[in-house]
């Protein structure tokens, strides 16, 4: 669900602002539709509510739009190709939804509204210099995640003392989270095993490597470990070692004993939001990086079979906090 910028920017941004004021109605075409472009990285539960998410707004915006959905297979190659395919086409605006796409479309595509979705650190990415405002033609939603707390909540709860952390090489937003959790097991003292991977047909063996070795993995918004979720959940239950997932979408259909997370949908609605704005006029340079820190942003799941299946019981005060519960193979929502 990263890595500088420039100062040319102020004559970029008054010769570019044009471009900008889209318009709703009146961008487009003849007709006074307007094309986006929406981009994921790979085909995941998550990123799918993202995208419906942005969809859904700008339809209750009353702008009329067509779409061309693309999906990068997790491929960064293939995120490039898409963000010539945009430029080529100059469609109205682009929604490249997590780190990798948001960054290909960035390198590729100057004079044309870009809002991301679910990036991480766009900041560490190179996609912004501050998320106080957007920059040029880029602004959108951050997916940061309270890793620290997340650790700490897995540690009470299921006793760890090492905790597993797989993650892609690739995707910006997972490498710079590893700082952040190298830094949450230092102060929680904790032991932390690592394990990297490239694709989504490694995710089964990493957790192999890892399930004999810790007490459980920790899992953050990783889209190509997402893409194949069942098989480390598979692994990680044949062991009898729990599962913290930081997208509670991908944790519904049972196998992870925790997962805590802002609410994709709600997330792909915040972002088109800001698509909405910007068609209607306002420069991305204007908009600052929008993070979803409300309560009512997040969902809190707990997975009583995967729990029982690991000998751990989850205290009655943290069930009580929780919106969603999966017990004897369904989901139940508060």
């Amino acid at each position: 669900m990263k890595k500088n910028i420039t100062a040319g920017f102020c004559m970029f941004i008054v010769m570019t602002s044009a471009l900008f004021s889209l318009g709703g109605k009146d961008a487009g075409t003849a007709d006074g539709s307007v094309k986006i472009g929406i981009a994921k990285i790979v085909q995941h539960i998550a990123l799918d509510q993202v995208e419906q998410g942005v969809i859904d707004v700008i339809t209750e915006a009353g702008i009329t739009a067509s779409y061309d959905l693309q999906n990068a297979n997790g491929d960064v190659n293939t995120a490039a190709q898409i963000a010539n395919k945009y430029k080529a086409e100059k469609v109205d605006a682009v929604v490249a939804i997590a780190t990798p796409v948001a960054v290909a479309m960035a390198s590729t595509i100057k004079d044309i509204p870009i809002i991301f979705g679910t990036v991480n650190d766009p900041v560490g990415a190179g996609l912004l210099s501050t998320v106080e405002h957007g920059e040029g033609n880029i602004t959108g939603m951050s997916d940061a995640l309270p890793i620290k707390a997340n650790i700490s909540l897995f540690k009470e709860i299921a006793g760890i003392s090492t905790l597993g952390y797989i993650y892609t090489s690739s995707e910006a937003n997972s490498v710079s989270a590893l700082a952040e959790i190298e830094a949450a097991c230092d102060e929680l003292g904790l032991s932390l095993i690592t394990q990297s991977i490239t694709s989504s047909s490694e995710v089964k063996q990493a957790a192999e490597t890892l399930a004999g070795r810790v007490d459980g993995v920790y899992l953050t918004t990783d889209n190509t470990v997402f893409s194949a979720l069942p098989s480390l959940v598979e692994v990680f239950a044949k062991a009898k070692k729990p599962v913290f997932s930081a997208d509670v979408t991908g944790a519904m259909e049972g196998g992870c004993m925790i997962a805590s997370g802002f609410n994709y949908y709600k997330a792909g609605r915040a972002t088109g939001e800001m698509v909405v704005a910007v068609l209607n006029g306002t420069a991305p340079s204007d908009i600052p990086v929008r993070f979803m820190t409300e309560p009512a942003d997040s969902d809190l799941l707990f997975d009583l079979d995967a729990a029982a299946n690991c000998g751990i019981t989850i205290p009655e005060q943290y069930l009580n906090q929780a919106n969603m519960i999966y017990q004897n193979g369904s989901l139940t929502s508060k």
